[in-house]
């Protein structure tokens, strides 16, 4: 757990703007490097500059270290029956061993603990809890072989079409390994081989996480006194890999650049006051917004993201509230793309 924010006085208000619909991605480009880049300097004023994914490795610094999460997004969306008949739909948010799982649930009534679902492909799912919006399940057969035979791609709520081959392709990272994400690591879905190459030449170095994205990445925040949210604790891994060239990144001067929230949010949580990352795994529960102190992370590649949301919240923590309402106000005048399929921005880290 990182450190808690010490600035409590933002509201739930100071996260929202107006979207206009048409301005949310439904597809992705057409080539993986081909997006938009909004780069994002907090100081003198924000400057702000409209390029594209391309010129991402002439805004990095050579000995710079990019960290990307190597998570893969499973088919985790299911559907089935209740014991009375009535259809309900299982949205796994995470694997716990290899026979259980915790899924949200949609059904008219969800099932009480000790039902017995039946699943579409043959299987069954017995409900052991409920906490809140989450339930914890056994199956009867390994989850991960199932979600691959009878799953299909959990693709966000507001991406308004069924999943296609597309979406099989590029719903995930060209990097992806690690299977277990309900939720792709969306900064990360714009680096192909191209754009590898070309950091590589730069003298850009890169390592990875993984951060197992859950289906608490779509719960809205509800109170307008953003203390009061609590966040669904998510599992990451830190190789010694990884660990080790944080630490010679950091030792030799360089930056750190985290791809996404998702690594972001792994390397904050890692991390110990003096901001030395320990390798192994971890389940973090870290809710960043103003007010936080990082001690990792010096740049950001993201997307951009939902109104109200906590990862509205982190990105105006790391590059600062008024930088972030500004960059999102020039990108809706310059029509850029939103949210997973989305262009991206680079973040520099506002300071003190």
């Amino acid at each position: 757990m990182g450190p808690s924010p010490t600035d409590g006085a933002t509201r739930l208000s100071d996260f929202d703007y107006a979207l206009p619909p048409e301005l949310i991605a439904q597809h992705p480009s057409r080539e993986r490097g081909a997006s938009r880049l909004l780069y994002v300097d907090p100081a003198g004023g924000p400057r702000l500059a409209d390029l594209w994914f391309r010129d991402l490795p002439s805004l990095l610094r050579p000995g710079d270290l990019l960290v990307l999460n190597d998570t893969r997004v499973v088919r985790a969306r299911l559907h089935g029956r209740k014991p009375s008949g009535g259809r309900l739909e299982l949205l796994v948010e995470r694997i716990d061993g290899e026979r259980e799982a915790v899924a949200m649930i949609r059904a008219s009534h969800p099932p009480a603990p000790g039902t017995t679902i039946e699943l579409d492909g043959g299987a069954r799912a017995e409900v052991l809890r409920r906490d809140g919006a989450f339930f914890g399940l056994r199956f009867d057969g390994p989850v991960l072989g199932l979600l691959e035979r009878a799953g299909s791609l959990p693709l966000p709520p507001y991406i308004s079409h069924a999943p296609d081959a597309d979406d099989e392709e590029r719903y995930q990272t060209v990097y992806a390994r690690h299977p277990g994400a309900v939720a792709a690591p969306t900064a990360g879905l714009h680096f192909d081989d191209a754009t590898f190459r070309a950091l590589d030449e730069r003298g850009v170095a890169r390592a990875f996480v993984t951060l197992h994205v859950g289906a608490g990445t779509f719960l809205p925040v509800r109170d307008d006194d953003p203390d009061r949210h609590v966040m669904h604790a998510e599992r990451y891994h830190v190789s010694p890999e990884t660990a080790s060239a944080i630490a010679e990144a950091r030792a030799r001067g360089a930056r750190i650049v985290a791809v996404g929230t998702t690594s972001l949010r792994t390397l904050e949580a890692a991390a110990d006051a003096s901001g030395a990352v320990a390798h192994g795994w971890g389940e973090t529960d870290l809710f960043i917004r103003p007010g936080y102190a990082f001690r990792v992370v010096d740049a950001l590649v993201t997307n951009f993201h939902l109104p109200k949301s906590t990862l509205m919240m982190l990105v105006s923590a790391f590059a600062g509230l008024a930088p972030i309402r500004a960059a999102y106000a020039h990108a809706i005048e310059r029509r850029y793309r939103f949210f997973s399929y989305g262009d991206a921005m680079l973040l520099e880290r506002a300071r003190p």
